[in-house]
C-alpha cells in the first residue's frame, strides 16, 4: 500500500503502482466500483495462455452493462475511433478502465509514461501499440454510475482525451 501525499491523478497513481509492482501480470482497475473483479479470469486468459501481451476489457462486446448516458457512449466511440486511426488498432473500447498487461512489459513502458490524470488510457494504448504488443479485448460487465452516484468525468475530459490521443501518438 502506498498513499500519495496529495492526489496527483490517475496516471500518477498508476505510475507509482507500476514502479512498485513485481508480478508477472498487472491489472489496472479503477476503484470506483464500476468494474467487477469477477471478470479477472476472462481478462487474464489471453495473457495466461500466451496469446496476448495485454488485454483490454471492453464494455461494448456484449457483457452485462448498466444503460446510461447516450452522449458518453458516442464520445467513447469517437475517441476509440480516433485512437484506432492513429495506432492502427481495431479496439472497441480504448477508454476502458480495465486493462491487464504482462508485468515486464508494463514496467518497461514506465519511463515513457507521462499522463497525470485520465490521459493514462490513451497514453497506455499508444505506448502498447508502439511496442507492437499483442493486444486482445474481452467482454466485461460494467455498472456505470450517474453523476448523483459520484461520476466525475465530463465533456472537458473528452476534449482533453482527443488532445492526449494526438499527443501520445503523433508528438511524443
Amino acid at each position: 500500500l502506498y498513499r500519495q501525499p496529495m492526489n496527483r491523478g490517475k496516471g500518477a497513481a498508476i505510475r507509482q503502482a507500476l514502479s512498485m509492482s513485481t508480478g508477472d501480470i498487472v491489472i489496472v482497475q479503477d476503484a470506483d466500483l464500476e468494474y467487477d473483479p469477477a471478470d479477472w479470469p476472462t481478462l487474464l486468459e489471453p495473457i495466461l495462455d500466451g496469446r496476448a501481451d495485454a488485454c483490454f476489457g471492453s464494455r461494448f462486446l456484449g457483457g452485462t452493462h448498466r444503460v446510461l448516458y447516450y452522449w458518453h457512449s458516442v464520445g467513447n466511440h469517437l475517441l476509440t475511433l480516433y485512437s484506432n486511426m492513429l495506432t492502427n488498432l481495431n479496439l472497441t473500447d480504448m477508454e476502458t478502465c480495465y486493462k491487464a498487461m504482462r508485468g515486464e512489459l508494463a514496467r518497461s513502458l514506465l519511463p515513457q509514461l507521462r499522463a497525470e490524470r485520465f490521459g493514462f488510457e490513451p497514453e497506455i494504448t499508444a505506448r502498447l501499440a508502439g511496442a507492437n504488443a499483442r493486444i486482445y479485448e474481452v467482454p466485461i460487465s460494467y455498472s456505470g454510475r450517474t453523476y448523483a452516484e459520484g461520476k466525475k468525468i465530463g465533456w472537458k475530459d473528452g476534449i482533453a482525451a482527443f488532445w492526449h490521443i494526438t499527443k501520445f501518438n503523433l508528438l511524443s
